[in-house]
C-alpha cells in the first residue's frame, strides 16, 4: 500500500514550536521504517522533510564536512535535500548546498572516497576544505520554512494520536505495538 497523505499529529499541528510539526513527520518516518514498510511507499514529501532535518541537524552540529562524512555522500539524498530546498523556497541555504555539493564534486580524484574511510577528528585537510561556516549567518530560517511548507501541503493530514496509528495500522497491515 502507498502512502498517499504526510500524516502528522493534531497536537503538533497546533503547537507554536513550528520544528513540533517537523518532529511529528520524523516520528512517523521512523515509526514506518521500525515496522518495515518499504521507503518507496512513504509519500515522497514526507521523506523530503525527513531528509531535510537530517542535514539540518548535521549542519549545525558538525558544519557540511560532518553531512558528507555522516551521509556518505549519498546521489539520492543529495537529490532529495536538494529538492527540499527548492520545495520549501530556502534560496540561500539551496545555492550554499549548490556550492559546497560542487566543491565534494571537484574534489580530486580518490579524495572523497579517502575523506569518507578516514577519522573524522585529527587532522583532515579534506574536512577542513568541506567546511563553510557561511551557513550559520545565513538569513533564512529552514525550521520555519520547512514548518511552513509541510503546514500548508496540499497532502497534509493532521489526526488525534489515535487516528494516527489507525492510519499507520492500515499502511502496514497489521496492529502497531505502542509501548
Amino acid at each position: 500500500m502507498k502512502q498517499n497523505k504526510i500524516i502528522v499529529s493534531d497536537t503538533s499541528y497546533n503547537s507554536n514550536d513550528p520544528y513540533d510539526l517537523i518532529l511529528s513527520n520524523i516520528s512517523v518516518v521512523n515509526l514506518l521504517n521500525e515496522e518495515g514498510f518499504e521507503v518507496e511507499n512513504m509519500h515522497e514529501d514526507s521523506i523530503i522533510g525527513y531528509y531535510l532535518d537530517y542535514y539540518l541537524a548535521q549542519y549545525s552540529n558538525g558544519n557540511f564536512s560532518q553531512f558528507v562524512w555522516n551521509s556518505g555522500w549519498s546521489p539520492e539524498l543529495n537529490r532529495n535535500i536538494e529538492e527540499g530546498l527548492r520545495k520549501i523556497g530556502a534560496q540561500k541555504h539551496l545555492a550554499l548546498f549548490l556550492e559546497q555539493s560542487s566543491i565534494v564534486e571537484n574534489l580530486e580524484e580518490g579524495e572523497l572516497e579517502k575523506y569518507l574511510k578516514s577519522e573524522y577528528f585529527g587532522p583532515n585537510k579534506t574536512r577542513d576544505k568541506l567546511k563553510n561556516s557561511s551557513f550559520y549567518s545565513l538569513e533564512e530560517d529552514l525550521i520555519v520554512l520547512h514548518s511552513q511548507w509541510l503546514r500548508n501541503h496540499q497532502d497534509l493530514q493532521v489526526l488525534p494520536l489515535e487516528e494516527m496509528f489507525s492510519e499507520l495500522e492500515k499502511l502496514v497491515g497489521r496492529k502497531i505495538n505502542r509501548s
